[in-house]
């Protein structure tokens, strides 16, 4: 199972605002582990602000 700190992990450094496909890409290249990965990819396809608008999309 996925928690906030592995999502938060595999976004370090991100620039926001940043589309879905740019925060998969990120933390693809950051080496994020494939669970955080296929979360990532289940999020709505927008522009989020900041770290804490992509851990929302991913547990609510």
């Amino acid at each position: 199972m996925v928690s906030p700190i592995d999502i938060q992990k595999a976004l370090s450094g991100m620039d926001y605002p940043a589309s879905k496909e740019q925060i998969v890409q990120h933390a693809e290249r950051n080496g994020g582990a494939g669970e955080v990965l296929d979360a990532l990819r289940k999020i709505d396809d927008r522009e989020y602000e900041g770290p804490s608008g992509v851990s929302s999309a991913v547990f609510d």
